[in-house]
């Protein structure tokens, strides 16, 4: 076996397999980052005032949440997964926190472990329907997003109660330094342990052995089931800082408040170099993804596309970057 870019060991078959495949994921990189300057330049060149530092810390707060969410999904498109529950997770969250806290830091407390709790239980139970019960990963996790919701209406019976805590709100909305937003600080401290797990323990070479092939996985003494599991419980606890967040951003709850975050986080994976097939790519590429997709949203306010433009712009940067990628596949059970 051979060590892909991020220090993972793949199946390349050769060592000329491996070479090129070391070059296609550091040029895919390295695009998604140009990608991300040149939204940058434009927008600059458009309203200069995106130069400054107070706007500069905005787009690193909403990258945040972003950013957190595609942790997660990150995680599960490595092993050829998706995760569509991740908005109604980051809603029922919403609603539950600011019900629950009303304001109170005290109670924050509490609602902060609840809120995880609520978020990793949503990700083991599509783990576990994914894994054991086989079913596909596009249904099990469109299954829970319906009922999470569900669940999210029946909880607040249709009118969203409650509000954030100062604490949440500093979280959200505060910055240290009057510079560096909270919320990109928490991201940075996750993104820092997500790209330490990928390319420095055995777990990490277990999450791209499994992306590139399952069943030589399975021969090799992986635990397939285990790693789907864990990832996908990840990914429903990252859904749920990012709905703690938000919170206290907006200060308040309100159905879809996670729904950009659904096509988002995907986008901002599938931009950042990460085959939506599995085993190739990683979190410093989503990285590049993440701050595109903020930007090209930003971009889009100040040119006045009204929000069907955004989602058209999303699924059409999505299906550009697929061919330019190539569609890459591997033999997996």
């Amino acid at each position: 076996m051979s060590r892909d870019p991020g220090g993972a060991q793949t199946f390349s078959p050769t060592r000329l397999g491996y070479l090129i495949d070391t070059l296609k994921s550091d040029w895919r990189t390295m695009l998604a980052y140009g990608v991300a300057l040149v939204l940058y330049l434009i927008m600059v060149a458009i309203s200069p005032s995106f130069a400054s530092l107070e706007q500069i810390s905005n787009i690193l707060n909403l990258a945040a949440f972003l950013g957190i969410v595609a942790i997660g999904q990150t995680l599960v498109i490595l092993v050829f997964g998706i995760d569509l529950s991740v908005s109604a997770v980051i809603t029922l969250v919403n609603l539950v926190t600011t019900a629950f806290v009303a304001g109170s830091d005290a109670r924050t407390l509490t609602a902060i472990p609840l809120a995880l709790a609520i978020g990793a239980a949503v990700g083991l139970v599509n783990g576990l329907g994914i894994r054991y019960l086989q079913i596909p990963d596009l249904v099990m996790t469109l299954a829970s997003f319906t009922i999470v919701t569900g669940v999210a209406l029946l909880y607040s019976g249709g009118a969203p109660t409650g509000q954030s805590s100062r604490l949440l709100n500093k979280l959200g909305a505060g910055d240290l330094g009057g510079i560096l937003p909270w919320s990109f600080v928490i991201w940075a401290v996750l993104a820092a342990l997500t790209i330490f797990a990928l390319t420095r323990t055995t777990f990490g070479r277990h999450v791209y052995a499994v992306g590139l092939n399952r069943r030589a996985s399975r021969f090799s003494g992986i635990n397939v089931g285990r790693t789907v599991v864990i990832l996908y419980t990840i990914s429903g606890a990252t859904a749920a800082i990012a709905g703690l967040l938000l919170t206290g951003y907006t200060g308040s709850s309100y159905f879809g408040i996670g729904d950009p975050y659904q096509l988002g986080s995907i986008a901002a994976v599938v931009v950042g170099g990460t085959s939506i097939f599995g085993g190739r790519g990683g979190y410093i590429g989503t990285i590049a993804g993440v701050i595109t997709i903020v930007l090209l949203q930003s971009l889009l306010t100040v040119l006045n596309i009204a929000d069907a433009g955004r989602e058209i712009a999303f699924g059409l940067v999505i299906l550009i970057l697929l061919v330019i990628y190539g569609r890459e596949r591997s033999l997996r059970q």
